[in-house]
C-alpha cells in the first residue's frame, strides 16, 4: 500500500506550475524543514491555527517566532484567531486523555477543520500541515483528519509525513541556523512536561 511520503512525492512529481497551498503550522521548529521543502514546488501561505497552546504568553512566544522565520524565509502568512475557549471547550471530558489519545485527535481535526475553512474561503485548491513531521505524533491519524476535513470543504489534501527523508533531523538543524525557539511541551495545558523531556 501506497504511504502518505509516497504520495505526495508522487503528486509533486506531477506537478505542472506552481499551485498555492495553504499550510497548517502547528510551530516554527516543526515548520522550518516543511517550509524549506515545499516552498520548491508550491506557493505556499501559513496559517499558524493554534487554540490549544497553553498559557498565552506562551502563544505569543511562538507565534513570533513564526512570524519571524516566515519573514526570513519570505513566506505570506494569514492571521488567524486565538481562541482557547473554543479549543476548551471541543476536548471538554477529555482533560485526563494520555498524550497522543483522544484529546489529541480532537485537537488535531478542530485546528484542520478551521485552516481548511478558511483556506476554502480565499480558493486554496491544496491543504496540509506541518504535524505530522514530529517523532511524537500520528502521521496516518493526521493525514486521515487531514483527508476528511479537505473533502468536507471541496479543497485537495497533501499527505505527508514529513519526518521522514531526515526531515525532523533536518528542522532541528534549522532551527540552530534561525535560532529558533524550540518548545518542550507540545502545547495544551494538559500536556506539559517536565524539562527532562524530548522537545517538539
Amino acid at each position: 500500500m501506497e504511504n502518505y511520503q509516497k504520495k505526495l512525492d508522487r503528486i509533486i512529481d506531477g506537478l505542472d506550475g506552481r499551485p498555492r497551498l495553504a499550510l497548517h503550522s502547528c510551530c516554527a521548529p516543526c515548520s522550518s524543514y516543511v517550509l524549506e521543502y515545499l516552498s520548491q514546488y508550491f506557493d505556499i501561505t501559513l496559517f499558524y491555527y493554534n487554540p490549544n497552546i497553553y498559557p498565552a504568553e506562551e502563544y505569543e512566544h511562538r507565534l513570533r517566532e513564526q512570524l519571524r522565520l516566515c519573514e526570513l524565509l519570505h513566506i505570506k502568512t494569514h492571521p488567524c484567531a486565538y481562541d482557547p475557549k473554543r479549543y476548551f471547550d471541543y476536548v471538554k471530558g477529555l482533560e485526563n486523555e494520555p498524550e497522543g489519545g483522544a484529546r489529541c485527535t480532537k485537537c488535531f481535526e478542530l485546528r484542520l477543520d478551521y485552516t481548511a475553512a478558511l483556506a476554502k474561503q480565499l480558493d486554496f485548491p491544496l491543504l496540509t500541515t506541518t504535524l505530522t513531521i514530529s517523532p511524537h505524533k500520528n502521521a496516518p491519524l493526521i493525514n486521515t483528519i487531514g483527508e476528511k476535513t479537505a473533502e468536507k470543504y471541496g479543497i485537495t489534501w497533501l499527505p505527508g509525513d514529513f519526518k521522514k527523508k531526515n526531515g525532523y533531523l533536518r528542522s532541528i538543524q534549522l532551527c540552530k541556523e534561525y535560532d529558533i525557539y524550540r518548545q518542550n511541551y507540545c502545547g495544551c495545558k494538559f500536556s506539559i512536561w517536565d524539562d527532562s523531556e524530548k522537545t517538539e
